[in-house]
C-alpha cells in the first residue's frame, strides 16, 4: 500500500472520526443538516413506519424505495440508489464482486470485496483507486455515489482528470472482458463529475432520475437532470446518474 495512504491518515479522514464528519457535513450541507440529522436519526423507526411501503421505476422495472436508519436513506438518494445497485449484485457472481465504496456494508453482510481508500472496516481494502491492481479480476464491479469524492473531498487535486483515470483503471485492470460496471453519481454535487457526465468523458450508458418531492424519484431525461441543484429544493442530490459499461 502507498505510504500516503497509511493509518495515520485513514484516521484522520471524515468518515472515521466523529469531528472531522461534523466539520465536512457542516461545511458542505450546512447547520440546519448538522442539527436535523441526529435527531431524524433517533426518530428513524416512527419516520419509516409513518413512509409505509413504497415503490418507483426505473428502466422499466419496478423498485421499492429503500428506508433505512443508518444515513437516514428516506431523505436522500441512497432511497434509489441501494436498491438498484443491489440489484445487480444478487443477480452475480457470489466470488466476483467488487464495490468501489463502502456502502452496501452498511446495509447487508457483504460477500463482496471492498475497496475504499480512506474508510476503515472489516475486510475494506484500503488503497488509492486510480492505482488499484486486484490478484483477480471482476465479473461486476460497483460504486454508489463515491467517484464524484475522487481528488474533491480529500483535497488531492485535478478531481476530473483522477475520475477518469480511476474508471479506466477499473475498466482496464479489474473488470473481466465480459464484466459489467455500475456506478451512481448525484448531480450538482462535484462540478467537476458534472462536466464528465454532461459529456460522457466516462464512455458508459446514462440514465437519471429526479426527485421530484419529498417521497417520489422519477426517471427523467439528461437534459432534466442536468440543470438539477445540489442541495436545493431537496437536502442532498436532487439528481443521480446510474451510469452502465459492459455487456
Amino acid at each position: 500500500m502507498d505510504q500516503k495512504f497509511d493509518a495515520a491518515s485513514r484516521n484522520k479522514h471524515l468518515y472515521n472520526t466523529t469531528l472531522t464528519k461534523a466539520r465536512w457535513s457542516l461545511k458542505r450541507f450546512g447547520f440546519w443538516h448538522l442539527v436535523s440529522k441526529p435527531i431524524r436519526t433517533v426518530l428513524a423507526p416512527i419516520i419509516i413506519r409513518s413512509l409505509g411501503k413504497s415503490s418507483f421505476t426505473f428502466g422499466g422495472e419496478t423498485y421499492n424505495y429503500f428506508y433505512n436508519r443508518y444515513n437516514i436513506t428516506w431523505a436522500n438518494e441512497r432511497c434509489v440508489e441501494v436498491p438498484i445497485v443491489k440489484t445487480f449484485i444478487d443477480s452475480s457472481e457470489k466470488d466476483g464482486v467488487l464495490e468501489v465504496g463502502n456502502v452496501l456494508s452498511h446495509y447487508y453482510s457483504p460477500f463482496w470485496d471492498i475497496l475504499d481508500k480512506f474508510e476503515r472496516g472489516r475486510g475494506v481494502i484500503n488503497e488509492d483507486i486510480v492505482d488499484f491492481k486486484p490478484n483477480k479480476r471482476y465479473g461486476l464491479i460497483v460504486s454508489i455515489s463515491t467517484l464524484e469524492h475522487v481528488g474533491y473531498d480529500d483535497n488531492s487535486g485535478d478531481s476530473k482528470n483522477k475520475i477518469i483515470a480511476a474508471v479506466n483503471n477499473l475498466k482496464s485492470n479489474c473488470l473481466k472482458k465480459d464484466g459489467k460496471f455500475v456506478m451512481t453519481a448525484p448531480i450538482g454535487y462535484n462540478p467537476n463529475m458534472d462536466e464528465i457526465i454532461k459529456e460522457n468523458r466516462l464512455d458508459i450508458k446514462q440514465r437519471f432520475m429526479k426527485k421530484i418531492d419529498r417521497k417520489t424519484w422519477l426517471e427523467v431525461s439528461k437534459k432534466d437532470a442536468l440543470v438539477c441543484n445540489y442541495g436545493k429544493p431537496f437536502l442532498y442530490a436532487n439528481a443521480i446518474m446510474i451510469g452502465e459499461y459492459g455487456i
